[in-house]
């Protein structure tokens, strides 16, 4: 990661820096960009990641010192400039959101953040966060992937010319579909792309929302409790899946998502065994503060990375 960055190919812009209020170093940006929060990154060879949020295709590559450079196709590169700024930052400085949450008293939560120096939350769009989560119902990162890669590549517009090179796999030429365009698909076209039992509440999903428009725009700017109690309301989506609806693609912090690493972490980390994930939630939000969600993260990250070098290490 360290080296020179490869050149950029043809149709491309050049590197660029991108200022970030705290470096991230390989382990940092491999668990921000495939660690659960986003679905459509991908790792090249040469350490360089290609992926895609709204209509936005980037090219990241991480210097020694921890800087960020990125590169866009050319004809794009002005707006994308702005947007992935905002994609990971959300406009909030890191440091100033790590300041305030309470690793001053919790050593657990301390160990965490050193594990994963620069690590942050990134800030979605809104409907392509919530399309991602439901397809994560029950499924590793690897499969969601695969789904909303499916989703992309035969019911999602094209973004490059077949003749355009692409560093990175050929589902990254196509954004996902919209919601209203989810809406003329037929449930057996969404079976299609492995979605299983999700493609009945995505497509039930996408009819609610084609006969309510500007109900998701409405939705993502209402207060915490009232944006988590509507999105609980469409067809497969729980307590944990609206919860990372709104801390990925909200900028809604104090959400604290409760998955299956968040019960083992609390479990033998804060004496919370056999708690149900409504307890736990509750007991992260009040514990961690407003920021419980970006709190959550490092634990999650933490308690995955302990799995993979030491399974059942604590």
């Amino acid at each position: 990661m360290g080296q020179a960055r490869p050149l950029s190919p043809a149709g491309w812009s050049r590197w660029r820096p991108l200022p970030v209020s705290a470096p991230l170093d390989p382990a940092a940006l491999a668990e921000l960009l495939d660690g659960g929060q986003a679905f459509r990154w991908y790792r090249a060879d040469d350490g360089t990641w290609t992926g895609l949020f709204g209509s936005h295709l980037v090219r990241l590559s991480l210097a020694a010192n921890g800087t960020l450079h990125w590169s866009a196709p050319a004809a794009r590169a002005a707006a994308t400039g702005p947007a992935l700024a905002f994609y990971l930052e959300g406009g909030r400085p890191l440091p100033d959101l790590l300041a305030a949450l309470p690793w001053r008293s919790d050593a657990h939560l301390a160990r965490c953040l050193a594990a994963f120096p620069g690590l942050r939350l990134l800030r979605q769009p809104f409907g392509e966060t919530l399309l991602g989560f439901l397809c994560s119902a029950t499924k590793q990162i690897v499969q969601i992937k695969q789904m909303v890669a499916l989703l992309a590549t035969r019911h999602g517009a094209p973004l490059l010319p077949a003749a355009h090179p692409l560093p990175g796999p050929p589902a990254l030429r196509f954004r996902l579909p919209t919601w209203p365009e989810l809406a003329a698909v037929p449930e057996a076209d969404l079976r299609a792309c492995q979605l299983g039992f999700r493609a009945r509440f995505i497509h039930q999903t996408a009819q609610f929302l084609a006969a309510h428009p500007g109900w998701l725009g409405a939705t993502e700017l209402l207060p915490y409790p009232e944006a988590k109690a509507r999105l609980c309301s469409l067809p497969g989506v729980g307590e944990k899946v609206a919860d990372c609806v709104l801390l990925f693609g909200a900028g809604r912090l104090e959400a604290f998502p409760v998955d299956t690493w968040i019960l083992q972490t609390m479990a033998a980390r804060y004496g919370l065994d056999g708690w149900k994930p409504a307890q736990v939630a509750h007991f992260g939000r009040a514990h961690f503060g407003p920021l419980a969600g970006l709190a959550q993260q490092y634990l999650f990250s933490w308690e995955r990375r302990q799995s993979r070098l030491a399974p059942g290490a604590t």
